[in-house]
């Protein structure tokens, strides 16, 4: 990994989406036939910036794209904190309970006791600072009495975390990758610059 994506310029805006790809087809009869491939999902990112930056504000962007040499390297890139930290109350020191875990539920451990809405649905979460994949919650969830608590993801586990492992709810990075071999930025005399990044999760 070759470090993380400059916070600063900020974007002006930002596009996330989600690629679950899938098999359909639709009988003579109309019937509809779906199938997931694996269970499978990947994040990708589009950032675009305001289109007057300056090229003191550009330059160092541009130049960290280009040290990525197209889609060769990964990097970081952490999401504005509306974004990349819960919305959920996530309060506690919290980690995986119980190694082997697979599917869509991960019982953890290590929250505020009895906390109603300790994670909140459309939360990102991801197990362990040196994992890959980031998960988002897709129900609410409570922490019990003893500060442990169910919670469900998509996609599936990827790789089931070992016992213990801290789960990151708070400035979640993404690990990702540019979606293209191509940068390219335009200039508007005098000082008025415009780009647009597209990054994909690299798993």
């Amino acid at each position: 990994m070759s470090g993380a994506f400059p916070a600063d310029p900020v974007f002006a805006n930002m596009k996330f989406s989600s690629w679950q790809p899938t098999m359909v087809s639709v009988s003579h009869s109309l019937a509809r036939q779906a199938r997931s491939r694996g269970g499978a999902q990947r994040w990708a990112i589009e950032g675009t910036y305001s289109p007057n930056l300056s090229r003191a504000e550009l330059a160092p962007v541009f130049a960290f794209a280009l040290k990525q040499r197209g889609q060769y390297e990964t990097f970081t890139l952490t999401p504005p904190a509306l974004w990349s930290t819960a919305r959920g109350v996530a309060t506690g020191t919290p980690t995986v309970n119980a190694a082997g875990q697979t599917g869509r539920t991960v019982n953890t451990q290590g929250w505020t006791h009895g906390v109603t809405g300790i994670l909140r649905a459309g939360d990102f979460i991801k197990f362990g600072s040196g994992s890959i994949k980031v998960y988002m919650v897709t129900a609410d969830a409570n922490s019990n009495s003893g500060g442990d608590a169910a919670i469900t993801i998509e996609p599936a586990l990827i790789v089931s975390p070992p016992d213990d492992t801290p789960i990151l709810v708070s400035s979640v990075p993404f690990v990702v990758a540019f979606a293209s071999d191509i940068q390219e930025f335009e200039l508007a005399s005098p000082d008025f610059h415009s780009y647009k990044v597209s990054f994909v999760e690299a798993l």
